[in-house]
């Protein structure tokens, strides 16, 4: 059994008891009744995760969502404009599950990751801007971490929305008519988005009270272990200070601006 066999298979009987409000009763079912826990996990609805990928998104935006999506019972639909392999911020490769065209149409989630560079690239493409503004009309969810919070608001999916992102582009957001928010993860009605790289888990784990329940979230949290301390205490402007923050700032300002340009042109032709 692989990692993914592993992390898809283990807690789906607990986690329908759960969702049911039996957790307290895990292990007595387990040894009374095992089939009655695999009927139960049979059970659970099949969410349908539409996951965009672009090149030179950051693999970490996605990694960490994405297990959390697989312990959701979610069917994951990698989408991207073609079927060639999509190279990520390391150099890692993800093939595509689905083309814009043929992701389902009606999803549970939309989630887009980020990557500054690659999150600009997108939004200057208006195949996969038109992509978003439709499939995000209809689904239960819409929802990014880092950066990919601007592909949102240029698909006009965040109008009138607080919403998060990275912290060096996170006041951009105002200009595609959101209310930006420095929190690490932001709920606003039908939209959840996470801030910088590693806030994809703590958002993941929020989608997961919000779809399966606090329980099952608390689970899936257990699961993988999730118990950070950061060893520097520097992961945030103010608790870096300004001399590193400003050192991070001058090496990303070419980027920086970039998305600010690409930023201002989606709001006039989103007329904000």
């Amino acid at each position: 059994m692989n990692r993914r066999d592993f992390t898809a298979a283990i807690p789906f009987s607990m986690v329908a008891m759960a969702v049911a409000g039996h957790i307290h009763a895990v292990a007595r079912a387990q040894a009374s009744d095992r089939q009655s826990g695999a009927a139960s996990s049979a059970n659970m609805p099949r969410l349908q995760f539409g996951i965009l990928i672009y090149p030179k998104m950051i693999l970490l935006d996605l990694a960490g969502p994405m297990t959390v999506f697989n312990l959701m019972r979610g069917a994951l639909h990698f989408v991207a404009k073609d079927q060639a392999p999509v190279s990520t911020d390391v150099g890692i490769s993800i093939a595509p599950t689905a083309t814009l065209d043929r992701c389902p149409a009606d999803l549970d989630v939309l989630f887009v990751p980020g990557g500054l560079e690659g999150t600009v690239a997108a939004m200057n493409d208006q195949a996969i801007v038109d992509f978003l503004a439709d499939r995000g009309a209809r689904a239960r969810f819409v929802t990014s971490v880092c950066t990919g919070s601007l592909l949102l608001g240029a698909a006009g999916l965040l109008r009138g929305y607080a919403a998060t992102s990275h912290w060096y582009v996170r006041d951009l957001l105002g200009l595609l008519g959101a209310s930006a928010k420095a929190e690490r993860v932001v709920v606003d009605r039908n939209r959840v988005t996470g801030a910088g790289v590693t806030a994809g888990l703590d958002f993941s784990f929020e989608l997961a009270r919000q779809l399966r329940g606090a329980a099952a979230a608390r689970l899936f949290e257990l699961v993988l272990e999730y118990d950070p301390k950061p060893p520097f205490a520097a992961g945030n402007p103010e608790l870096a200070g300004p001399e590193l923050t400003n050192q991070v700032l001058q090496f990303r300002a070419p980027a920086i601006a970039a998305a600010k340009e690409a930023v201002t042109t989606a709001a006039v032709r989103l007329k904000i």
